[in-house]
């Protein structure tokens, strides 16, 4: 690639009159020895996956084996259906399909990591949404999720995308981030306003911690995935209003690595802290493996 940071992504879209997807198609593809047609057929593959997920999600009653989580997605969905919801029937759409997504997961059916199975809903959610909103083509689509893979590229190589290493910052936060970006330039926002929805997001995500009940991605990371893709709505509109994010993004992207470096074990996907070891995620700990695990 021919860029390691937000800034230098910029500079080269604006030298080659480039978006940030139709630079990352090109990187891609000289990347790996492939051509552009080639590597945008694997993405539109992809995102036929990600289609798929939030239809399953919203129709079927499959899931968990564990028993703990489930059928939120099709609650929010006809909650939709049936009243005046407070964030909006869209952004409400948008977590509703990103609960459906995470939901399909959990069950062990089919997605696509972006950038990890633990925030899966997010850009399904946000996408899919907003293409039933606008009316926008798959092509259209196709190029968002690369704009977002440039975005989570950067994050990747200068921080987390992972819980184990960097808590739920690093999953959800990272996502919103990459959703945010890419939905700026799905509507026609430039470059620069998409990197400061990557900002805005990630500074609003800094500290969130990984704390898995039963060590398993349900409770509460399906919920988070619902907030994430209401959450990246709200920078790419920041963001398209003009909002700047004073802190560079780049150097917010360090911060996630500084916060992410020193937050405890404990609250790192270990399932020893936080949320995991409540008196009720304890108690859930003790039903599904038969015995306590973890401190306290």
């Amino acid at each position: 690639m021919r860029f390691s940071s937000l800034e230098q992504m910029i500079q080269l879209c604006v030298e080659e009159s480039v978006t940030i997807g139709q630079l990352m198609i090109t990187e891609q593809a000289a990347e790996t020895g492939t051509t552009a047609a080639q590597v945008i057929e694997q993405m539109t593959a992809y995102y036929e996956v990600m289609k798929e997920a939030v239809t399953k999600g919203i129709e079927d009653d499959s899931k968990p084996r564990s028993g703990l989580t489930g059928g939120d997605a099709k609650r929010v969905h006809t909650y939709i259906q049936n009243g005046v919801v407070s964030l909006g029937t869209e952004t409400c759409t948008a977590m509703a399909y990103a609960l459906a997504v995470s939901e399909v997961n959990a069950s062990m059916g089919r997605i696509i990591a972006t950038p990890t199975a633990g925030s899966c809903g997010i850009i399904p959610g946000v996408f899919v949404s907003s293409q039933e909103r606008f009316g926008w083509s798959d092509e259209h689509m196709v190029q968002g999720l690369f704009s977002a893979g440039a975005i989570g590229y950067v994050i990747a190589n200068n921080s987390f995308v992972s819980g184990a290493e960097g808590g739920c910052q690093a999953e959800v936060g990272s996502a919103i981030g990459m959703a945010a970006g890419a939905l700026v330039e799905l509507r026609g926002g430039t470059p620069e306003q998409a990197v400061h929805a990557v900002g805005l997001a990630l500074k609003n995500s800094l500290g969130l911690i990984c704390d898995p009940v039963g060590g398993l991605v349900e409770i509460p990371c399906i919920v988070r995935n619902g907030f994430g893709a209401v959450t990246a709505m709200a920078a790419a509109d920041m963001a398209l209003a003009g909002v700047r994010s004073v802190i560079p993004s780049d150097e917010v992207i360090g911060v996630m690595l500084e916060v992410g470096s020193a937050m405890p074990e404990k609250h790192r996907e270990t399932a020893m802290g936080g949320l995991a070891q409540t008196p009720t995620g304890k108690k859930i700990m003790k039903e599904l493996y038969g015995r306590s695990r973890g401190k306290g």
